[in-house]
């Protein structure tokens, strides 16, 4: 098809998809992600606030968890009104530009938060395996500069994908597998060269979720070997125990995330159906269970939470 043909049969929009093949259900399954939404926006909010009006939780992983919330926060709020919107309205339609720019908000807060959960574990490493020079490495000061870097890393990575997917022309199928837009599908939707997206794409994938994960990982194994040369048996599970919470994070956030980046990018035939299911679990659960996981399994964060209750 010629370049001129491509431009004329361009279309205006993407359509986004809820849950592929239910859209007879929409308003049931509307139910429950309405309360995701709605959870994880307030169980964030109110981890914000328990760590800001408490004085004794103004330390390096409490600093970093309410990083972290706010990330989450915003995460939410990017999704969140194109997915209702399809769910309660069936508003499928969204514009080129809008695509775009949401798909830039929702990379950079996943970088973002791919930054915090290194941060996070840093802060575990030097807790246990430097803990006489804890405070004098985890200063508010170095704290700030680590989150501003999370940050700018964040925004930096994600601001090509829609200078990219600006000048593509798009004349095959627009329909989304998410009622959200990725970049890695967005791109599919081209009939231009997309060789520069796909091999960025693969580039911040690997430099980024790919990198950190392997980070933390290692910082895990030192983690392990200093625990393990431990004498006290009792000592060894309490400070496996302050791990417990960031390990169940780390997991949630990148095990789906990096199954969909596999999809996309090496399973050409893969179900819609599994796309749109990973997606959700990728973006909706990890800021939904994070407030839960910190509330239910740090002593001091839910001794706040009873004082706050009880009262």
């Amino acid at each position: 098809m010629s370049a001129v043909n491509d431009t004329k049969f361009q279309p205006a929009v993407f359509f986004l998809t809820a849950i592929f093949g239910q859209e007879k259900v929409h308003v049931w399954i509307s139910v429950p992600v309405f309360l995701i939404y709605v959870t994880s926006i307030l169980g964030n909010s109110f981890i914000l606030f328990i760590i800001k009006t408490d004085p004794a939780l103004h330390e390096p992983m409490y600093l970093f968890l309410s990083m972290l919330a706010i990330t989450d926060v915003g995460l939410m709020i990017s999704t969140m009104p194109a997915t209702l919107g399809i769910l309660w309205f069936n508003s499928m339609e969204i514009s080129h530009d809008a695509c775009f720019a949401q798909l830039f908000f929702i990379h950079s807060f996943t970088y973002i938060e791919s930054s915090l959960l290194l941060c996070m574990a840093f802060d575990r490493f030097v807790a246990i395996c430097d803990p006489l020079r804890y405070a004098s490495i985890l200063t508010r000061a170095r704290i700030a500069k680590m989150g501003l870097v999370s940050l700018v890393r964040g925004v930096v990575l994600a601001f090509p994908y829609p200078i990219l997917l600006k000048h593509y022309r798009y004349c095959k199928a627009n329909i989304l597998s998410n009622s959200y837009c990725l970049h890695q599908e967005v791109m599919t939707m081209a009939c231009s060269d997309i060789r520069v997206n796909i091999i960025y794409g693969f580039f911040v994938t690997v430099s980024s979720a790919g990198l950190d994960f392997l980070l933390i990982l290692l910082s895990y194994v030192m983690i392990l070997k200093t625990v393990l040369s431990i004498a006290s048996h009792v000592k060894r599970l309490k400070a496996l125990n302050t791990c417990v919470s960031h390990v169940c994070i780390v997991l949630l956030s990148y095990i789906p995330g990096l199954g969909l980046a596999v999809i996309y990018r090496f399973v050409k035939s893969s179900s819609p159906l599994v796309q749109n299911v990973l997606g959700n679990i990728h973006l909706l659960i990890p800021p939904l269970m994070n407030p839960i996981i910190y509330s239910v399994k740090t002593k001091a964060i839910r001794a706040r939470i009873i004082r706050v209750f009880v009262k």
